[in-house]
């Protein structure tokens, strides 16, 4: 296959280099950012040859070509007048022709992701501390309680800083800049002078009196408002002197912006908001709680959830409690309860394993599994969980149930957060959900999968998740340089220690619908990867997701750790090699935190597959449930 012309017809179906906003890649993808997505040919490019498949996820436009991915990406830029590489995403910095509700979600979800471990942190630690007081375990007035209060407390108070760092490393600013702008107006001199009477001004213009401790909205907007300043200030500065004049500049123009009306701004729509919520919740609390219950989970698979994140942080700053986050709890709970209620109703024992597993997950905060596995995969799960959590919804806001922190996942680690007057609803409406959304689920039923055959390999489809850009360090070369060696069977022995799974339970299209390759799938119970064959390792990605193999007889393998943890960025994950490498069956490829990374909200469904599937007839499995390190997982038949 001629990868220079496969890259030139890529970019001509595409809608042309003008119609590219940004594309990277990862193991397997070209993933694009177009302007337009409409200007793609998408049933052309299904049918190139060389593509295996196009996607559409998350606003990304995805060319699936497998393992060649980074010589046509190489390739692929080589014919492109500009880098694709030379400016933040269009969601980040305003690009032209993005949904601009889209962008804003985006912009949200970019924002408070890589601070929720922070927050997460502290509000376990408030609600553990409101739990020792409640029980008199602890004595208000003790150092111990004054310590862990302010452990606690701190990520709150200083929001502003930490959503500084994060807001302009998501615009692609100084995030330090940020940080500094988000430091200044938590001074404790400015904290002082804007105390309510004081009158201040500055260079002759009034400063309203505002506080930004625990707030949001101002912060974002001055951060994103310095975005633009410091660009604009760059621009037109010498080298020589940006260090000095672009820092300096930008803080003498955003702090005091941000105090004489950005800050004022920014409280007066935060409060509106939290006000809006709570008035709708204290005059329509039954029909409140029924609607946002009920579409939750709906909010959570777009992404739009994250906008909600600002008020409820609003909420607890500003009024002790919100109404938001015990509603998103009970839909979680719903989710949990309607895979638990499919592994009641499944005569399918892989079934049953796998929604029981899910749905144990579930209750611990951790939906995708259970969603994208299981209830969206034989949908009339998922509207009995839409149901369950809507009757639920409206029960905890008839009672006015309320979160006092904000802390843990939204499962059972989350209960914590609702410790406080109203915790008796908040309990009764967990179970409501659990039971509600499990009854529905065997009451509606669904098409259940017949048993497979156990000696054969089996796949099927599954629902998509949202996958990210990432790159990839890659030696594809390594493949051409080893002889095929057709006509021999391969032995796949297992790289990990866990549950054997088909690839119709990958949450990934690509995987599920064998778009890739072949193979069986293993849930891991550690934290290890070793290979799997005797061969070359030829690619690594540098977030450390996955892993490409080839081994001695010819056979091309991909490893890939978890589902949409790309997005960690190589968080959790520690390789033991480098492209280039030769392996011997059981040599160690890599380690990773397995726990830290379903806690961020990723399964850990790891698909081992052959991606040359042309040299072979089927995949055999060796018949294991419960498989442990090199034992066999299957056998590719020539």
């Amino acid at each position: 296959m001629d990868k220079q012309q496969l890259s030139k017809d890529i970019l001509k179906l595409v809608g042309g280099e003008e119609n590219i906003d940004q594309v990277t890649h990862c193991m397997t993808r070209l993933r694009f950012n177009l302007n337009d997505n409409g200007k793609a040919d998408k049933a052309t490019l299904k049918n190139t040859p060389g593509v295996m498949g196009v996607m559409e996820n998350g606003g990304q436009f995805q060319v699936i070509i497998g393992n060649d991915v980074p010589v046509v990406y190489n390739a692929l830029v080589g014919n492109m007048s500009k880098s694709p590489d030379a400016k933040p995403a269009a969601a980040a910095t305003g690009g032209k022709k993005k949904n601009p509700l889209s962008a804003v979600f985006d912009f949200i979800s970019g924002v408070f992701t890589p601070i929720l471990p922070a927050i997460t942190g502290a509000g376990m630690i408030k609600g553990i501390v409101a739990l020792l007081l409640t029980f008199g375990w602890i004595d208000a007035t003790s150092s111990t309680y004054i310590i862990l209060s302010a452990i606690g407390d701190g990520a709150f108070y200083f929001l502003p800083i930490i959503l500084g760092i994060s807001t302009a490393r998501k615009l692609g600013s100084n995030m330090y800049i940020g940080a500094a702008i988000g430091a200044s107006v938590m001074h404790p001199t400015i904290t002082a002078l804007l105390a309510p009477g004081e009158n201040v001004s500055f260079i002759g213009l009034p400063v309203v009196a505002a506080t930004y401790a625990s707030s949001v909205i101002p912060i974002l907007i001055a951060v994103w408002l310095a975005s633009y300043v410091e660009k604009a200030i760059d621009k037109v500065t010498h080298a020589s002197l940006k260090l000095i004049v672009v820092p300096t500049v930008t803080l003498l123009i955003i702090v005091p912006v941000m105090m004489i009306a950005v800050g004022p701004l920014g409280v007066i729509i935060g409060n509106g908001l939290t006000d809006g919520i709570n008035w709708l919740f204290n005059n329509a609390g039954l029909f409140a709680g029924l609607l946002v219950g009920g579409a939750f989970s709906l909010l959570i698979i777009t992404g739009m959830h994250y906008a909600l994140v600002p008020i409820m942080i609003g909420s607890i700053a500003t009024l002790g409690y919100d109404y938001l986050i015990p509603l998103m709890m009970v839909a979680n709970f719903a989710q949990a309860g309607s895979a638990l209620g499919v592994s009641l109703k499944s005569k399918n024992k892989q079934i049953k394993s796998l929604s029981a597993s899910t749905g144990v997950t579930a209750l611990m905060g951790i939906t995708e599994p259970a969603m994208y596995g299981v209830n969206m995969r034989f949908k009339k799960p998922f509207v009995a969980a839409l149901i369950g959590a809507a009757i639920s919804g409206a029960f905890i806001s008839f009672f006015q149930t309320k979160a006092y922190v904000i802390g843990g996942l939204a499962g059972l680690s989350g209960i914590p957060m609702i410790i406080g007057p109203t915790f008796v609803y908040a309990l009764i409406g967990i179970v409501i959900a659990v039971v509600a959304s499990a009854i529905l689920t065997y009451i509606l039923g669904f098409e259940d999968v017949p048993e497979a055959v156990p000696a054969a390999a089996t796949t099927a489809s599954a629902e998509p998740v949202t996958p990210v850009a990432a790159d990839v360090n890659s030696s594809a070369s390594a493949v051409s340089a080893i002889e095929e060696e057709k006509g021999q069977d391969q032995e796949v022995f297992s790289p990990m220690t866990g549950e054997v799974k088909p690839l119709s339970e990958v949450p990934d299209p690509a995987f599920s619908e064998e778009i890739m390759g072949k193979g069986f799938a293993i849930q891991p119970t550690e934290g290890r990867v070793v290979s799997p064959i005797n061969g070359t390792v030829f690619s690594l990605s540098k977030s450390g997701h996955a892993i490409g193999l080839v081994s001695d007889n010819g056979a091309e393998m991909l490893i890939h750790i978890g589902i949409d943890t790309v997005k960690l960025k190589g968080q959790f994950f520690s390789p033991k090699v480098q492209a280039g490498a030769k392996v011997a069956v059981g040599d160690v490829l890599m380690e990773f935190d397995r726990e830290e990374i379903e806690k961020a909200g990723y399964t850990t469904i790891t698909p081992v597959i052959v991606t040359n599937m042309h040299q072979y007839e089927s995949i055999v499995s060796a018949g294991r449930t419960a498989i442990k390190e090199q034992e066999l997982l299957y056998t590719a038949k020539a």
